[in-house]
């Protein structure tokens, strides 16, 4: 099914990801920043933030309102090439509590559309503590699936087999005097946490002390986006903002 893509986009955007292991379950980390676990059909994405702009607009703060729409595009994209079976949203899938009722019509029926003949997560979130409304999909705050643990925010005592979003994992490397800095995966083969998969959101590094609870002493890898490939570095090679 290809309710959004033309052909030739839907072959731009392969399903080829870098295969680890995650409490002894193969996973693979997409350039997109979802997470395909094959073994389960399932697609998992984090901190969409859908409607962060209009969520600025009502603040005063004007940005260009197209970050649900081009969000929403690009999840298209991660469905269309994987076909899940079951999509699991990591929480602050909405930027605010009313995002969803924000929705505008059109994107509301791409959104819907998306849902059509898969389960469908819903994480709750610190942006979206709540239940989206007039959405399919069922609403949880955590879901254990085989050997992995499915929530928004990581916890403090390395739980074997987490898969969290939430923190936004960023690195940045320098190489030949140039600096890059780009959204990534972070791992250290217990836990997962993905990069925001939504187009308005930022990043916080990888180095920075509100990782110390989740990866201390640099004992972690990374996986950087790039244009259809991913980047691992140690986090020794990382260097901090």
């Amino acid at each position: 099914m290809r309710p959004f893509l033309a052909r030739n986009e839907a072959r731009r955007f392969a399903p080829v990801c870098h295969d680890i292991s995650i409490a002894g379950e193969i996973v693979g980390l997409h350039d997109s920043g979802a997470m395909w676990w094959p073994d389960e059909h399932t697609l998992v994405v984090a901190d969409l933030h859908f409607e962060k702009g209009s969520s600025f607009a009502r603040k005063g703060l004007m940005l260009p309102p197209y970050d649900t729409a081009a969000t929403l595009e690009k999840l298209a994209e991660a469905i269309d090439a994987f076909q899940p079976t079951r999509v699991i949203a990591l929480g602050d899938s909405f930027h605010d509590r009313e995002g969803s009722d924000r929705l505008p019509v059109a994107y509301r029926a791409m959104l819907t559309t998306l849902q059509l003949g898969r389960e469908w997560i819903w994480v709750t979130g610190n942006h979206d503590p709540i239940a989206p409304v007039g959405l399919c999909g069922e609403t949880v705050d955590e879901v254990a699936l085989g050997g992995l643990v499915f929530r928004h925010e990581p916890h403090g005592d390395s739980p074997l087999g987490e898969i969290a979003g939430h923190l936004h994992p960023a690195a940045r490397i320098r190489r030949y005097g140039r600096s890059v800095r780009r959204p990534c995966f972070a791992t250290d083969g217990t836990r997962l946490v993905l990069p925001a998969f939504g187009v308005f959101t930022g990043g916080l590094n990888v180095l920075d002390e509100a990782w110390g609870p989740y990866f201390p002493a640099r004992e972690f890898s990374v996986f950087m986006l790039g244009e259809g490939r991913l980047y691992p570095f140690t986090a020794t090679r990382l260097v901090a903002d």
